[in-house]
């Protein structure tokens, strides 16, 4: 297709400009591609633009709609947009100076209504990738407060929050799949998987905590009709086969994995807590057989998200996270992502920012805000 010289002059009515709000709108596919086929086939830059804002327009107030291109009831012939991406997707062909690039964008936003494109990861459709504006690409995530929602607490000293396992599924698993964590605490990442309509297995050494996170994920809404199986035992010993077995699977798709930060929080008196290990040496060794005996069980191919930070010993910072980065990368794993997350309140500092902020002045350290997300991938 040859390109045609840019628009030097447009007149005033084709710079009108239709503001469209944010939310999502019912598309009936046939009609729709369908016009945007009649559009595209036009020779004339200016006939389209007048064909593009009529359709913003339409968008904007479906009310005004006379060929039935838009539809408030879905169905199996409609697709669900958001308004505001579709309407960016106009004003970029409004904004082409050539009648090749306007059709190449015409082209573009109709296979994005008739295609689907997936990868074997996640069910993020790619032709539609803007509209996944909730899921975070950058390596610097800063959150300041935990998400409380649903069956969500923060009472339990340690968890995590729960934006980051649900990052994880987003990004690394489908619907249906398997997520397994091998230190469940009060039930974090089987909340969200339950939310997210994922099925999970949580490994709690802690039966009273157990007991606890089976109550709240138990609560947790299951629109999905997913599978959520709390275990008590030790993860560096307990027979992940068995319980695959039970549940009649063979291998997981995404394991994470938020352990204990060596001694920081001592979360019992159990000599197998890692919580409990009496040296760093002893911590690491422990957690390399919890990742002997649960990775095995991984599918080839996908992700394991270590989430784990660093802590001060006799004046010393200890790199923690690292260390256990290179326990990992003993076994079949390549380094993905490292994600440094930025926290703003935890149990531990609550109402004490005065205080750390003396003792950082007095010992020469700066304080902890920050925790590793190391993003591995599984190679054999």
């Amino acid at each position: 297709m040859r390109e045609f010289d840019k628009i030097k002059e447009v007149p005033l009515k084709h710079l009108e400009t239709v503001s469209c709000s944010y939310g999502a709108i019912i598309i009936n596919k046939e009609k729709f591609v369908e016009k945007i086929e009649k559009i595209s086939n036009k020779e004339n830059i200016l006939e389209i633009r007048d064909e593009i804002i009529t359709l913003k327009n339409l968008i904007s107030n479906v009310k005004n709609d006379t060929e039935g291109l838009l539809n408030i009831e879905p169905n199996g012939d409609t697709i669900s947009l958001r308004r505001d991406i579709l309407s960016s997707e106009l004003d970029q062909i409004l904004d082409s100076q050539t009648l090749e690039r306007v059709k190449y964008y015409l082209n573009r936003l109709k296979f994005g209504i008739l295609k689907v494109k997936t990868s074997k990861i996640n069910d993020i459709n790619l032709h539609r990738w803007k509209e996944y504006d909730e899921i975070i690409t950058d390596s610097l995530w800063v959150l300041n407060k935990r998400d409380n929602s649903g069956m969500h607490t923060g009472n339990y000293w340690g968890n995590f929050i729960p934006q980051i396992p649900r990052q994880m599924m987003l990004r690394y698993t489908k619907k249906g799949e398997w997520v397994f964590d091998p230190f469940l605490g009060s039930g974090t990442t089987l909340i969200e998987a339950k939310r997210l309509g994922r099925n999970g297995i949580g490994i709690e050494l802690n039966s009273e905590v157990a007991n606890v996170a089976r109550n709240l994920i138990e609560k947790e809404n299951n629109r999905e009709n997913v599978i959520e199986e709390v275990y008590i035992g030790d993860s560096r010993k307990i027979d992940v086969k068995q319980i695959l077995d039970i549940n009649k699977i063979k291998k997981i798709q995404l394991l994470i994995m938020h352990t204990p930060y060596h001694d920081i929080i001592k979360f019992s008196k159990d000599n197998s807590d890692l919580s409990n290990a009496k040296t760093t040496e002893d911590f690491l060794k422990m957690f390399g057989e919890v990742v002997d005996n649960t990775v095995p069980y991984l599918e080839k191919g996908r992700y394991f998200a270590l989430v784990i930070g660093d802590k001060y010993s006799k004046g010393k910072w200890i790199p923690l996270g690292f260390c256990c980065m290179q326990e990992v990368l003993k076994s079949n794993f390549s380094l993905k992502s490292i994600i440094v997350k930025n926290f703003e309140e935890t149990r531990g500092k609550r109402n004490q920012k005065e205080l750390w902020r003396y003792r950082a002045l007095v010992g020469g350290f700066y304080m902890f805000k920050h925790e590793y997300i190391f993003l591995f991938k599984k190679e054999k």
